[in-house]
């Protein structure tokens, strides 16, 4: 659809979201899917390309169990999912980590393989971290059954009948991947050898590419057990209800410190997202086309919040205020005319005004819904050569960084770290596992390992060691004196260029949410249905809704 009016004449920048406002955790834990995200990203360049898709091996028994390997062809590359589906006890069967069999394990192929290619995957793809495969494979991933959907399912289809669908769609998936590792982990291709290809060059799209196959499978393999269940009674699933299951994740404190480690990806991704809300908000008027879309998605968001349950207290609480702003943003849009005089800023304000976050943050995704020719080319820029920003300006003067300090990080500056609340906590890496956890630094041992993350600290011990050097002096001269401040003189350094590329909250604070933290990522990747566990771990949706392969070029979008 085309955007029917330029750009208002007012700046830009003027409707731009400042970092203090949006770089705060509390909001970035209120974050929804938008059409940047990489699920999305990944549908439309399939889609736009008219990809094409084949089973190509499917050499399942009739428990389902087997492997089974499922081809997509682009115009220059072709990629593979390689699955192999498991007979596991349900004693055995964990979303931790610690997990050492899962249901099914998967690997994303570079190409098509040969049979003794998947041979060579099938001794090692279901050991996952006890395996390893090679530079001919891009992801490495497992999952579990969502065990009770999964059987009333194939009950169901073996008895020519289908699924209940506010069973279903409570649940949203028949399996839950528990990680989707890639970019050169257990041996996989490394980032830097694929990077270049535009249909993967984009954050996570072979983490996507991988996801979306494995749902897929997930779908073929209930009707397989159904079919030899039910012989010729069975049914498959309703192409409705099919396109209503997604894939489930549980993710949990591995993911957390990504946001903090990354902070150019960080950056680039919020200021491609900011940039695409200022620009529909600056637009002067809105055509009646793209209002009747904005309302036709908001009713569909309003339907999918129906379905979104939680048993988390503070994802209740939040689902609460969710459907009051739904209520809220209903009556605006009974009163309010959405044409002229900035409507889309009009809207934004009165949000501010009178939504929750989550309802802010849901209602600014869905202002980008009608403006896909607007916004869509700023998923070009979410990618970052985070080799650029490893470098330390040691030119640069005391009294420049004093500055950035003074004008970027006061976030960090003001908060006192003599009282115990703030600085409750540590990050570290387990030895059992090699994945992030937090300890609480008064009651536990390990401090000694502590890792990196708390940045608004050391931004703070940084100020304290740096005023007492005149402004005249370079930052060559502070760090051979103080080189323990290296790593945050570069983070404060990248402030100029990478401005949102700090978290605007204390991460060792005892009220810190790790789950915040997650929310904000998955939300990226196009996550729905957030379903924090504990403070700590995560269950969401992905692709529910979104064509299967067989519909990729379909009429429909």
């Amino acid at each position: 659809m085309k955007t029917s009016v330029p750009h208002s004449s007012k700046n830009i920048d003027e409707f731009r979201r400042p970092p203090e406002v949006v770089m705060r955790l509390a909001r970035m834990g209120s974050f929804h899917q938008t059409r940047l995200s990489f699920m999305r990203t990944l549908l439309r360049r399939l889609k736009k390309e008219r990809w094409t898709f084949k089973r190509a091996v499917w050499e399942i028994n009739d428990q389902g169990f087997g492997r089974a390997v499922y081809t997509v062809y682009g115009p220059e590359r072709n990629y593979s999912l390689v699955a192999f589906s498991h007979d596991l006890p349900d004693s055995m069967r964990s979303d931790r980590v610690i997990a050492t069999a899962w249901d099914a394990t998967f690997s994303l192929f570079d190409g098509i393989p040969t049979t003794s290619d998947i041979d060579r995957l099938q001794d090692n793809v279901p050991k996952q971290e006890a395996g390893r495969i090679s530079d001919s494979e891009l992801s490495l991933s497992r999952a579990n059954r969502s065990v009770r959907l999964w059987q009333h399912v194939i009950e169901n289809l073996s008895a020519g009948k289908q699924p209940d669908r506010e069973q279903l769609e409570s649940v949203g998936y028949l399996i839950r991947t528990t990680a989707v590792y890639g970019s050169g982990k257990f041996g996989a291709a490394d980032r830097l050898t694929i990077c270049e290809r535009p249909e993967v060059s984009g954050p996570f799209q072979v983490e996507m590419l991988s996801v979306w196959l494995t749902r897929t499978f997930s779908v073929d393999l209930v009707e397989h057990i159904a079919k030899v269940q039910g012989g010729d009674k069975s049914v498959a699933i309703e192409p409705d209800l099919r396109r209503r299951l997604g894939v489930g994740n549980s993710t949990g404190l591995g993911m957390a410190p990504f946001l903090v480690n990354h902070p150019a990806l960080l950056n680039n991704w919020m200021a491609a997202r900011e940039e695409a809300i200022a620009r529909v908000r600056s637009l002067s008027q809105a055509s009646n086309d793209e209002v009747t879309e904005f309302k036709k998605c908001f009713e569909r968001a309003a339907f999918n919040v129906s379905q979104w349950h939680s048993e988390h207290p503070i994802q209740i609480e939040k689902l609460k205020d969710l459907n009051a702003d739904l209520n809220l943003i209903s009556a605006y849009l009974d009163k309010e005319k959405l044409i002229d005089d900035l409507p889309w800023n009009r809207i934004y304000l009165w949000s501010e005004l009178n939504l929750s976050l989550e309802g802010q943050e849901l209602l600014v995704s869905l202002l980008l819904e009608p403006y896909g020719e607007l916004v869509d080319d700023l998923t070009q820029c979410m990618d970052a050569d985070e080799h650029l920003s490893f470098f330390i300006d040691g030119a640069m003067t005391i009294k420049k960084i004093k500055s950035i300090i003074e004008n970027q990080c006061t976030w960090a500056t003001s908060v006192d770290y003599q009282q115990k609340e703030n600085r409750a906590r540590f990050w570290y890496t387990s030895a059992e596992k090699l994945e992030p956890r937090v300890g609480e630094r008064f009651d536990e041992p390990g401090v000694e390992y502590e890792q990196p993350l708390g940045v608004g600290y050391f931004i703070k011990q940084m100020d304290e060691a740096i005023r007492s050097w005149g402004d005249e002096k370079v930052v060559a001269d502070f760090l051979i004196a103080h080189p323990e401040h290296r790593h945050t003189v570069r983070r404060i350094q990248n402030l100029i260029e990478y401005p949102y590329s700090e978290i605007q909250d204390n991460l060792i604070s005892a009220e810190m949410l790790p789950i915040d933290l997650l929310r904000c990522k998955l939300s990226f990747f196009g996550a729905t249905k957030f379903d924090p566990r504990s403070d700590r771990w995560v269950r969401i949706c992905m692709y529910q809704d979104a064509p299967f392969p067989h519909e990729l070029l379909d009429p429909a979008p």
